[in-house]
């Protein structure tokens, strides 16, 4: 697909990266780790907002580390978007990613595109449910090594939600962009339908390992590969 605009705004799961990587590797290593992290960092600065945020959310104060431990693996059982609970994720990550534990996964075409679109004065950034602190750790651990100075922005679901036209809107006025001049790439029709009718440009990302995805009318133009974007 040929591209006009002046930004590209891309998702994570299932479009950089497979979603495979996130389920098998990321959400399960989040697990196994939160009870430890949560015991030992309890009193931490960094922690405090996290169990303000959880409490808020669950309508009731969560006292110990193990009340905390259990509100959040409820929640990922019930694969609940909370803020609270991104962030919580976003800290054990970052251990993980710190410690070379977690190295991140991006397809083999993502590196040299994000060099090309720079290369054209592109602006990328990022849209993912995962958290800001979170994306920053994906991209800047990544099997390709650090892939962080390639982004200008992120936003997450402090911003809104991915299915609502209103979230598109404000990270366009954000940008300073028209949203007309932005591609918008995800694997969700969902999230493609609300970007487009915010006034993105948008494409379906197809990878291995995807759900197929939801029909709609008219289609979005359907790319395998971030090399068939060319600007």
């Amino acid at each position: 697909m040929h591209f006009t605009g002046r930004g590209v705004l891309v998702d994570i799961e299932g479009t950089t990266s497979a979603v495979a990587y996130v389920y098998d590797v990321m959400f399960p290593f989040a697990r196994k780790g939160i009870a430890s992290y949560v015991a030992q960092h309890w009193d931490d600065d960094a922690l405090a907002s996290v169990r303000e945020q959880f409490a808020a959310d669950a309508g009731r104060d969560l006292a110990t580390p193990d009340e905390l431990t259990a509100e959040a693996l409820r929640l990922m059982d019930g694969d609940v978007k909370a803020t609270g609970l991104k962030t919580l994720q976003g800290l054990v990550w970052e251990a993980g990613f710190h410690s070379g534990e977690l190295q991140a996964h991006v397809f083999a075409d993502v590196p040299p595109a994000l060099t090309a679109w720079r290369e054209a004065g592109l602006d990328v950034r990022v849209y993912s449910s995962g958290s800001i602190h979170a994306q920053r750790l994906f991209f800047g651990h990544t099997e390709a090594g650090d892939l962080l100075s390639y982004f200008s922005g992120h936003y997450d679901t402090t911003t809104g939600p991915k299915r609502e036209a209103a979230s598109y809107t404000a990270i366009a006025n954000a940008w300073g962009l028209a949203p007309a001049e932005v591609l918008f790439l995800s694997d969700i029709t969902e999230e493609l339908n609300a970007a487009r009718a915010a006034g993105m440009q948008t494409a379906l990302v197809v990878r291995p390992g995807n759900a197929a995805a939801s029909p709609i009318e008219p289609p979005h133009e359907t790319i395998e590969s971030f090399e068939q974007i060319t600007h």
